[in-house]
């Protein structure tokens, strides 16, 4: 008999949640005089953005109050979140903060069907599309990160490098962390940094891939990524996986420390090097933002759009809602999710899922941030797909390719021997 693999959460959680769920209202009722609304969020001390829409909201409605919760951060958020849930102790409004469990939740009836809303949003709202389910929508995005290249100008000057313009494959990445290494000479520098994260490389397969699926059964679309990763640290461009996870290297002080001259990271990582640079826990140097390197030139160039993946974060409504906060609940994710909301963000250096003018103006008028126009180019022009596409079978595929990362990554299993396994794997434990 073959082995199932659930979600994340795990069938006890979902079925739990599922006694709990009691669905939405079809014609919720307006509250009266002051109403408060809670919100769901984590690490509060280091993640301001959600005090920063709870206090915008309150400003542009001063008789609502967004009362904040926190969770704790990390992959504990979703597991305490669901003990609430399944308590009926949630707060009115929770982040949904990791896509591949989108489905469970919705599932399990605790997320109230918000379609309206989301067809009142602009549909230029990034990740909004891949959040509807069978034509209805239970989530919004109201931030969208993207990963881009993030290099170091000082670093490449030193090496006699070329900086990126916008036209580079993954070939020429390559090329230039392996002259970056040699032409910066230092022992603990390297032309690139790869975090150990598996959507560092499979991410970016999946989304630049033509015809690739994460559930088609099908990885061999993962093997030339591998290949060239593993030729990199091979040679030395980029700490080994080995080293970054046994020495529990963090991507921000590889960069920020001036040991890599490359990182290919998410947007959010523009607000935290401009804060670590003020601070100083990062050094001062010049840097820019280049469009992350694709898979051929058809989407190089600033006349063209870069293909990157990223997972928006999303704000949904718990069904067990008191009925009569329904109204102010949908309108503060309207909020959240639409230009004030996106401006709020933009201020405090978060990466929103609408990105128009003002909010490219605000980001980039942040001190600190680089403003030649490729830097700008590469944060508000591209075609960001999810890494994890909403489908029942999203988690547990997810969780047999972070297997087969480490086992690639680490050299203890050959590329092919290794995505052969997980295709293997994937059918025989999801089906």
């Amino acid at each position: 008999m073959n082995r199932k693999i659930m979600s994340a959460l795990g069938i006890a959680a979902a079925a739990s949640l599922a006694l709990t769920g009691c669905g939405g209202q079809d014609e919720p009722a307006d509250a009266d005089g002051p109403v408060t609304i809670s919100l769901a969020g984590w690490d509060f001390a280091s993640t301001p953005e959600f005090q920063t829409l709870a206090d915008a909201y309150h400003e542009a409605n001063p008789d609502v109050t967004v009362e904040l919760k926190e969770y704790p951060a990390g992959d504990d958020y979703d597991t305490a979140l669901t003990a609430d849930l399944a308590a009926g102790a949630a707060p009115d409004v929770f982040i949904v903060k990791n896509l591949k469990n989108y489905i469970t939740f919705q599932e399990g009836g605790t997320l109230l069907d918000i379609s309206d809303v989301a067809g009142e949003l602009d549909p230029a709202t990034g990740g909004l599309e891949p959040m509807a389910v069978d034509g209805k929508t239970f989530a919004v995005p109201y931030r969208q990160d993207s990963w881009l290249l993030y290099y170091n100008k000082a670093l490449f000057e030193k090496a006699g490098v070329d900086l990126p313009d916008g036209s580079w494959t993954w070939d020429d990445y390559a090329d230039a962390a392996e002259q970056l290494t040699e032409g910066i000479g230092e022992k603990e520098v390297t032309g690139t940094y790869l975090h150990s994260w598996q959507s560092t490389v499979q991410g970016f397969a999946l989304s630049q891939t033509p015809g690739a699926s994460l559930d088609g059964g099908d990885f061999s679309f993962l093997a030339p990524y591998y290949e060239r990763e593993l030729a990199l640290q091979d040679a030395g461009a980029q700490p080994s996986f080995a080293t970054v996870t046994t020495n529990e290297l963090a991507y921000q002080s590889q960069f920020g420390t001036q040991k890599a001259a490359m990182l290919p990271m998410g947007s959010w990582y523009i607000g935290t090097l401009v804060a670590e640079q003020e601070s100083g826990a990062a050094d001062t140097f010049e840097w820019g933002i280049a469009p992350i390197p694709q898979l051929d030139e058809s989407t190089t160039g600033t006349e063209n759009t870069p293909l990157t993946f990223g997972d928006p974060t999303t704000m949904g409504i718990s069904s067990n809602i008191d009925e009569s906060k329904i109204e102010t609940a949908k309108d503060f994710l309207r909020f959240a999710a639409g230009p004030e909301g996106a401006a709020a963000l933009a201020e405090i250096g978060i990466t929103p899922a609408l990105i128009d003018d003002a909010v490219a103006d605000a980001i980039f008028g942040l001190e600190g941030v680089p403003q030649d126009e490729l830097s700008r180019f590469a944060y508000t022009t591209h075609d960001t797909l999810p890494e994890n596409p909403v489908g029942q079978k999203t988690a547990a595929i997810q969780t047999i390719l972070g297997e087969t990362h480490s086992a690639i990554m680490s050299e203890s299993t050959p590329v092919d021997e290794a995505i052969t396994e997980a295709e293997e794997r994937v059918a025989n434990e999801v089906g």
